[in-house]
């Protein structure tokens, strides 16, 4: 799930460089929008645990990128809770997937490899053009910081998902499917708690700051 980038601490919002960052998460957003139909509709029919988790993240990443566009022009302790239920939510994604990906090891399930190498490398295209676009965004807040790391985890895991589909095609079962949902499930957990930790500290600062003097 996602946020913003670009390290700029004196919250100089009519900047060239928030202008830029505003255009990006718009693109940003309707790639992430448009591939979440697209992995949703392959993951039913492949029946593959790792394109169902990739597709509910990029869902997740529309959204944050959305609600990265409102809390742009406010304050620190505004993008902090922001920032706050991003991390939350990818926490809960995390584990969403580690419970599908048991199901699925335990129901034996086999995806189809075909369509979920050929998904996976259009999802990893996606994720590569959006992690060029917020590269340079990719230092700062909690806010910031949230979109660089649910792009790099997502190009990361769109590699996964290639891999995985090899194996399924390479074994004959599901087990590499459901390996690579468990290790996308780790990384979202990993990544989340990462952006919990930061906005909790901006959200004790700023309260700090605005606390009246005694």
């Amino acid at each position: 799930m996602s946020a913003s980038c670009g390290h700029n601490h004196s919250h100089d919002h009519g900047s060239a460089s928030d202008g830029a960052f505003r255009r990006a998460l718009w693109i940003a957003l309707i790639v992430n929008a448009a591939m979440f139909v697209v992995e949703i509709v392959a993951a039913q029919t492949a029946g593959s645990t790792a394109l169902l988790a990739d597709s509910v993240d990029f869902l997740g990443d529309a959204l944050n990128y959305g609600l990265s566009l409102f809390v742009l022009s406010l304050g620190v302790l505004a993008r902090g809770r922001v920032a706050l239920l991003k991390g939350l939510s990818m926490l809960g994604f995390g584990l969403w997937v580690v419970g599908q990906a048991a199901w699925h090891a335990l129901t034996g399930v086999v995806p189809e490899p075909v369509t979920m190498g050929v998904v996976g490398a259009l999802a990893l295209a996606a994720n590569v053009g959006v992690a060029v676009l917020l590269f340079a965004h990719r230092q700062g807040d909690s806010n910031r910081r949230s979109v660089w790391l649910c792009t790099r985890n997502d190009a990361i895991s769109n590699l996964a998902v290639l891999v995985a589909a090899l194996g399924v095609f390479g074994t004959g079962t599901g087990w590499p499917d459901v390996i690579v949902a468990g290790i996308m499930a780790v990384l979202a957990l990993h990544s989340g708690w990462q952006v919990v930790r930061l906005s909790l500290g901006e959200l004790r600062g700023g309260a700090v700051k605005t606390a009246p003097a005694e």
